[in-house]
């Protein structure tokens, strides 16, 4: 039972405030859980459902009311965890005796593999006479597999051109760093020069990537940019889409599995795994393509 002595808002706000600060969750993944824990106490509210009184039965009630919203299932499953989140953090706090929200059960998700681009495909976007900011966030994002929010936020003084390393900061704000090419190198290079101008209209902020005002350049921004870059191979790809091709590509060159999952900055190699997956997909396809006759 969950005591009378906070609201619902302040709840939620403490356990928001415990995911940024002692997780280190993203601002985006943080409004996320917001908006679903908000959404869930309205359905309690609306049902005349006490905080201090809500039981196994109503989590499934609120299961049901999902489904018929016709959202996807992984967004069905985000908003569960946020629930559980919560009630998860109230326990460990002490806030409620007991967790009603332990049973709730998440809908099963397919397993989809995350969709990879041939090395030919990326040959052809480098090739298709992008501009210089374009090139260089393609090829930062190929070369060092790095996530788009590590982008957006990578400083400047965290660049290394000699020693041809970047430092970023993943999940968490964990720190890694990640080694980029020759051809990633030069590219950069022409964009500083290109930036210098920014530099010199404005005060601009520290980072690599910038808008035409002098502030760090939005994430909207380059999934736009990706976006263009994929019709030119009559594909609809995304950042993260060169995210997974870069570690499908090293996997199939033969790097190891842990190397991969210390450049991505995967916490877990569990996570990793679903490249080598892709891998063997692409080698049957090549085996029965040779072997067709």
């Amino acid at each position: 039972m969950i005591s009378n002595g906070q609201n619902t808002e302040q709840y939620i706000s403490d356990y928001l405030s415990y995911l940024e600060v002692e997780r280190g969750l993203s601002k985006n993944t943080i409004l996320a859980y917001q908006g679903d824990l908000f959404e869930f106490f309205n359905f309690t509210e609306n049902n005349k459902i006490r905080i201090n009184e809500i039981k196994r039965r109503d989590f499934s009630s609120y299961t049901k009311f999902l489904a018929k919203k016709n959202l996807s299932p992984s967004t069905i499953t985000r908003k569960i965890a946020s629930i559980k989140g919560l009630f998860r953090y109230l326990c460990y706090k002490r806030d409620i005796e007991t967790n009603p929200s332990i049973s709730i059960v998440s809908p099963k998700l397919p397993k989809r593999l995350p969709r990879v681009l041939s090395i030919s495909e990326i040959d052809k976007i480098i090739k298709e006479g992008l501009n210089t900011e374009e090139q260089a966030i393609f090829e930062l994002l190929y070369s060092a597999g790095i996530r788009v929010s590590e982008l957006t936020d990578l400083n400047i003084k965290n660049i290394d051109l000699n020693q041809r390393v970047i430092k970023v900061f993943g999940k968490g704000s964990k720190e890694r760093i990640v080694p980029i090419n020759k051809t990633c190198v030069e590219i950069i290079k022409k964009y500083l020069k290109k930036r210098e101008l920014t530099v010199l209209k404005y005060n601009p902020k520290p980072y690599l990537f910038l808008n035409e005002k002098g502030e760090k350049i939005s994430r909207q921004k380059v999934y736009k940019i990706i976006r263009k870059q994929g019709e030119l191979i009559g594909k609809k790809i995304s950042p993260h889409t060169i995210r997974h091709s870069f570690a499908t590509h090293l996997l199939e060159k033969g790097a190891d599995l842990r190397v991969v999952q210390e450049l991505l900055g995967h916490a877990s190699i569990v996570t990793t795994q679903i490249y080598t997956h892709i891998s063997k997909n692409v080698l049957r396809e090549v085996y029965f393509k040779i072997n067709s006759k």
